[in-house]
């Protein structure tokens, strides 16, 4: 059964700690990811997106609905990088990578290839205290893709760069992506990234939080991001979100 990600009738509120008023973030959410395909969730600050990754990670739980990742993708067949690396600061960067892989029950060795392939090779033995941040967030991504992973989540993965080096590690997530399709959400605020990396873009907007459209990414891999197609949708997503 191929991999897939499906989210049916979600809800998820929170209690406020003081007043203890309940917010809606979801109420009746739906959406779905398939076999191969790379989806964007674009949206202002507080619509939940980072919820709705939570929920598909399974770090979080909904009130109600459904969510489910199909085809056999253990929790340890998920690759997730967040915001920030959050990499072990008294362990090499090699060792970083070999606890995921010890986790999914993997070959250890497999974590210098996992470094080779977003240009770290050489950083193996080095502590992440001394990395660039831009070094840091590919060794979470060498991580993340080191177990073969079923299904990526992208939890704005580089909104915490400068503008260049979050363009170069865009372009290695690429390449990454050209190499092995595979299942993979992003949740992000920059519809410049989303129309780059996703085959298809959600707009969340809202609250609770809805999709009010969808546009399909119609340009091969790998991509330019000065591409006029790219830019042309790019517009057309900011329009929408203004």
């Amino acid at each position: 059964m191929s991999t897939t990600v499906e989210l049916s009738g979600v809800r998820k509120a929170y209690t406020g700690p003081r007043d203890r008023s309940v917010q809606k973030v979801f109420d009746g959410l739906d959406l779905s990811v398939g076999p191969g395909e790379l989806v964007a969730v674009v949206g202002a600050s507080g619509t939940g997106k980072t919820t709705l990754l939570h929920m598909v990670a399974g770090l979080e739980s909904p009130d109600g609905g459904r969510v489910s990742v199909g085809g056999g993708a253990s929790p340890e067949r998920l690759g997730v990088v967040f915001q920030q690396p959050r990499l072990l600061d008294w362990l090499p960067v090699r060792a970083n990578v070999e606890i995921a892989l010890r986790s999914a029950g993997m070959d250890e060795g497999l974590a210098d290839a996992a470094l080779a392939d977003v240009g770290l090779a050489e950083y193996a033995d080095t502590y992440p205290s001394v990395l660039s941040g831009g070094q840091r967030q590919r060794v979470a991504v060498a991580r993340a893709f080191s177990v073969d992973p079923a299904v990526v989540l992208l939890d704005e993965p580089f909104s915490a760069l400068d503008e260049l080096t979050g363009r170069r590690l865009r372009l290695l997530l690429q390449d990454l992506w050209v190499r092995t399709p595979r299942v993979g959400l992003l949740v992000t605020h920059s519809p410049a990234e989303a129309v780059l990396l996703a085959d298809r873009v959600v707009l969340l907007a809202g609250r609770p939080a809805t999709v009010v459209r969808e546009y399909r990414v119609d340009v091969p891999r790998p991509r330019s991001p000065e591409d006029p197609a790219l830019f042309d949708l790019h517009r057309r997503i900011v329009a929408d979100l203004l």
